[in-house]
Order: C-alpha cells, then sequence, then structure tokens
C-alpha cells in the first residue's frame, strides 16, 4: 500500500489554483487557500523555503516538498468533515484500559497527564534528549508489542508512517495526533488507525501565520486552535 503522501498526490494531485500563500517558518509550515481554510504541518528542524511555484511538479523525496504536501492535503480535507465536538485525546480515550502503551513523538502536556494519573507509557522521539524518552534501537520491537500507539503524525512526512503501523500487532489501537494530522476518512484504510485526533483553524486565522511566521509552534498558537477528532462512522 502507498505511504499517504504519495497515496493522496496519487489520488488527487494539487491544485496550485487554490493555493494562495505559504508560509514556512522555523517549527511549522502553512498553507492558506484562497477560501481561507488553513493547512499547517511541524517542520521538526528541517529547513523549508516553499513557494506556489516551486510544486508546479513536486517531489515525494524532497523534504521540503512533503512538509507543505502535508499541509496541503491539511488544509483540503480537515474541513470537509462535521465534528462532534472539540476534545483533548486525553478526555476521549480511557487509556486504562491498555497494558502497554507506546508514543512516538514527545508530546510533553500529554505524558504530564499521564504521570498525573499513574498510566505507564513508553515515549520514543529521535529528535530530542530527555530522560523520559526510550532509546530509538528498540521501537519497532516495543511497537509490535504495544496494544495501543499514539501516533504523531509528522511521521506521515518524515516517511515512517507505514513502517511503524505495519510492525503493530493485530488489534492493536493506534491514535494519530498533532496539527499535521490530515483528518480525512480515507486515513482509515490503514492497519490498526482508530482515531484521528488533529486541529482546524478559523478561516484566514491571521495570528497563527503571524506566530508561524516569527517561529513559533504549536505551544504559541494553542490558543487559536480548535482540538477535533474523526471515527471511521463519521464516514
Amino acid at each position: 500500500m502507498l505511504e499517504p503522501l504519495e497515496y493522496y498526490f496519487e489520488k488527487y494531485g494539487i491544485d496550485l489554483q487554490k493555493i494562495n500563500h505559504i508560509v514556512c517558518g522555523e517549527k511549522y509550515v502553512a498553507v492558506i487557500l484562497k477560501d481561507g481554510k488553513l493547512g499547517v504541518c511541524a517542520t521538526l528542524d528541517n529547513y523549508v523555503n516553499i513557494d506556489v511555484k516551486d510544486l508546479r511538479f513536486p517531489d515525494l523525496i524532497n523534504i521540503q516538498h512533503r512538509i507543505v504536501l502535508n499541509a496541503y492535503y491539511n488544509a483540503i480535507f480537515n474541513y470537509q468533515n462535521q465534528y462532534d465536538s472539540t476534545i483533548d485525546i486525553f478526555d476521549k480515550i480511557d487509556f486504562t484500559k491498555y497494558k502497554k502503551i507506546v508514543m512516538i513523538g514527545f508530546f510533553r502536556s500529554l505524558v504530564e497527564k499521564f504521570e498525573n494519573e499513574n498510566i505507564d507509557l513508553i515515549i520514543f522521539d529521535k529528535a530530542f534528549e530527555d530522560e523520559k524518552l526510550t532509546t530509538m534501537s528498540e521501537q519497532l520491537n516495543i511497537v509490535s508489542k504495544a496494544d495501543a500507539v499514539i501516533l504523531s503524525s509528522t511521521t506521515v512526512f518524515n516517511n515512517t508512517f507505514l513502517e511503524l503501523i505495519n510492525t503493530t500487532k493485530d488489534g492493536c489501537d493506534i491514535y494519530t495526533l498533532g496539527p499535521s494530522t490530515i483528518l480525512d476518512k480515507e486515513m482509515f484504510q490503514y492497519r490498526n488507525i482508530k482515531l484521528l485526533f488533529g486541529v482546524i483553524f478559523e478561516p484566514n486565522d491571521v495570528n497563527t501565520l503571524r506566530i508561524i511566521q516569527q517561529g513559533g509552534g504549536t505551544k504559541q498558537f494553542l490558543p487559536f486552535i480548535n482540538k477535533v477528532y474523526l471515527r471511521p462512522s463519521r464516514i
């Protein structure tokens, strides 16, 4: 099966006429469509300097192109759904029912919630160094034994998504998470994906765009997002 960005590009392509502007920041890239819809993707410290004309022939091997394409599909699909509510993943999922939970991507504020409730969590993140993280060499082995995985949606643009989900055992519950999430029903065709947790912005959200342009990240634009989730039954 094709990895998500290759799948979406092959099926839907990219309509440059829909794009109004691309904002490239240090921590995030934003794509603003002409109808005001806004999609973002984290950069994970990858340098991105892309204009609309650079995407006339997108290169799915080029990490800059992949980040912008991720943000583009985020903007295209995230507003096509009806969401039940605005809710945080920790409030939606009863994580006490799982015996082995793995987090891919260091979501620090979420980790604190697990710690406050004394719920064990194994965390991997190759971009950070922290005593709470488990060494990356153990990642696939531990993921293969997990019964729940909280999966950063940045795994889509960095092309580790397929390897990680295909490593999970039958019956594992995968929850994708983060502003980079493409909230689209077709993401449920991938193995063990149960819920998609992401964000939507108000149309033409100048506050978020300014924050991204100035090098800010999730913590800075948090007041301007709506945390939402998509489930298979909404298809």
